[in-house]
């Protein structure tokens, strides 16, 4: 996988452990092949890359997926998905467990395939070149397969599962040649490559670093594990290393948690403790997570890696079953370490003991003595409605960062999004609510009516699937900003598809509330009313591909809820609706 003529550091030169495979990768070229590579590329095919591929190709050009320098072709695609290594070596094979492949679409792979070059630029979404990958192997992966071997599960409802099922058709791989990393304007002082990383660790004299994984704000019991870490282990210091790529949907903003992280790493004993940043798209992969991001930190120069309770994992699923055991990624962590060559920390939870005014691992707490612990749902049960966040639990300033970033549900931003077949409802109940809520006054309102968002927002739309979804998604944009800014949207489309659906409410819950609301009226009722005179003109044969009669409806299966207008008023429901608001606490 490492060719002779990648740019590559001479490991003897590197301070820090030895990279995962033997050498340190960069891509990034200089000088006149710098130059020559961004005037080849002003007549390349240009791709625009997503937030996922921006964070994969900057960690392959800086060495943070050492040793791969591209992403993966077929061959080495299928031996990680099958054996977690590069070479297919099941047991003795140089281990690498996570995919790391650049999805592509049909027409961008003809396009390139096309030209004499085989070439195309990768860029960001402002249009800066990052990288030129010459394609020379592409495939079509077995996706299930992809996501039961890597994730342990094909259901959709899990976050990695549901990435790789939304990937595009193609998986493309070839010679890359590293134009720039990703430009990023915030933090840079803390975002440093594995390179920079080892020289920092060569300027403070460590030789022995032991490296913490986290996506969430840090407290107490967090500090507590990662100095019980190093007092266990001498001559230790730390490296708290918080990813600031992509996370689980509904996570704290990276914004908030890197404020929380320069609050608490004054808290660590003078010279113990350091913080850099890490721009991962986590994959929520939990076992083969955990032995991922150990890998990642090996190349980042650390020889310690802490793996703790739940490692990576993306919780529970519909039905309220844990996709991962909470020490399942512990134990894979721990089985492979000799062949990873860093020393895996396991750690229990950390609990608080009231009488000893002390933090322990939950399997050390002496006898008779009571716990105390806050949940991440709890906490954000208290910082949604307000209540008290005890001091032992974490500190003060990191209390006061978190409810300035999230306010109680009464002073966030939400989305009321109606969902029903045309003619059920959904406009009259929407208007009602927009006037009683005008009521209220505390927020601005904006009404987002299916018919006015396709006149004006979406009127070269068509009524393909396709087309459907996008004007969704433009509707969920657009809501998610009114939102983000402490207002209320109210939508009220058809919105027949559960991806599109879906794919709103992820783009709105990070900034706000989502209250989705199916007004369940049947297809007979809405045909009986046919107040636009939209189901006789499908029923003469004047309109084809209508939801509900010649093209699917698809039901949501957990709407926050559900009201059928056939026995319930406009009255009713609205204070139906209102209820819920003030019960969820979005109103008072």
């Amino acid at each position: 996988m490492v060719s002779p003529d990648i740019l590559t550091n001479n490991s003897s030169k590197l301070y820090g452990s030895i990279p995962h495979g033997g050498e340190l990768i960069n891509l990034i070229l200089e000088g006149e092949e710098l130059v020559e590579l961004k005037q080849r590329s002003i007549s390349l095919p240009s791709l625009l890359l997503t937030k996922k591929q921006l964070c994969d190709i900057e960690l392959l050009m800086n060495g943070g997926f050492s040793p791969l320098n591209t992403f993966m072709d077929e061959t080495i695609y299928n031996n990680v998905v099958e054996t977690m290594t590069i070479d297919g070596d099941k047991d003795d094979g140089l281990l690498f467990p996570m995919p790391i492949v650049l999805d592509i679409s049909k027409e961008s792979l003809d396009t390139v395939l096309a030209t004499d070059s085989k070439q195309m630029a990768l860029r960001d979404e402002e249009g800066n070149l990052i990288a030129v990958l010459t394609v020379s192997n592409y495939y079509t992966p077995n996706k299930e397969n992809e996501a039961k071997k890597t994730m342990g599960s094909i259901d959709p409802y899990h976050p990695g599962v549901s990435t790789i099922f939304n990937t595009k058709e193609y998986y493309v791989s070839g010679k890359l040649e590293g134009a720039q990393l990703p430009v990023h304007y915030d933090y840079n002082g803390l975002r440093r490559t594995p390179i920079q990383v080892r020289e920092l660790f060569r300027t403070k004299g460590w030789e022995n670093v032991i490296a913490f994984q986290t996506r969430n704000p840090m407290h107490r019991a967090h500090r507590e594990l990662t100095v019980r870490a190093a007092e266990l282990n001498a001559n230790c210091h730390l490296l708290i290393q918080p990813v600031v790529g992509m996370t689980k949907p509904g996570d704290i903003d990276y914004h908030t948690r890197v404020k929380c992280y320069k609050e608490i790493i004054d808290s660590y004993p003078e010279g113990l403790a350091t913080l850099s940043l890490l721009p991962l798209a986590m994959r929520m992969g939990g076992p083969r997570e955990a032995v991922w991001h150990a890998i990642i930190r090996k190349n980042f120069g650390c020889n310690h890696f802490i793996v703790g309770r739940d490692h990576a994992g993306p919780g529970e699923d519909k039905q309220g079953n844990l996709f991962y055991q909470p020490y399942e990624a512990q134990e894979l962590a721990l089985k492979l370490a000799n062949r990873l060559s860093i020393k895996i920390l396991p750690f229990q939870m950390m609990v608080y003991v009231p009488a000893h005014d002390k933090y322990y691992p939950v399997d050390e707490v002496p006898e008779g003595l009571e716990t105390a612990n806050i949940s991440g749902t709890k906490l954000r049960h208290l910082l949604r409605t307000g209540g008290e966040i005890p001091n032992w639990f974490t500190y003060e300033k990191v209390v006061k960062i978190l409810r300035d970033s999230c306010p109680p549900r009464s002073k966030q931003g939400f989305t009321v999004f109606f969902t029903g077949f045309s003619g059920s409802g959904k406009s009259t109940i929407a208007n009602a609510l927009n006037e009683a809520l005008l009521e209220d006054g505390s927020r601005s309102i904006t009404l987002l009516d299916g018919d006015v968002v396709r006149t004006f927002l979406s009127s070269e739309l068509g009524f393909s699937k396709e087309h459907r979804d996008l004007n969704i998604k433009r509707i969920g944009f657009v809501a998610s900003e009114i939102s983000k800014a402490g207002g209320i949207a109210i939508c009220a489309p058809i919105a027949p598809y559960s991806g599109a659906r879906k794919f709103a409410r992820d783009l709105i819950t990070p900034n706000g509330g989502f209250i989705e609301i199916h007004i369940s009226t049947p297809i007979e009722t809405c045909e009986k009313r046919d107040r636009k005179g939209l189901y006789a003109k499908v029923r003469s044969g004047q309109l084809k591909g209508f939801t509900g009669i010649d093209d699917p409806y698809e039901t949501p299966e957990n709407p926050e809820l559900r009201i059928d207008t056939t026995h319930t008023s406009v009255k009713d429901a609205i204070l139906l609706i209102l209820n819920h608001l003030r019960t969820e606490g979005y109103i008072n």
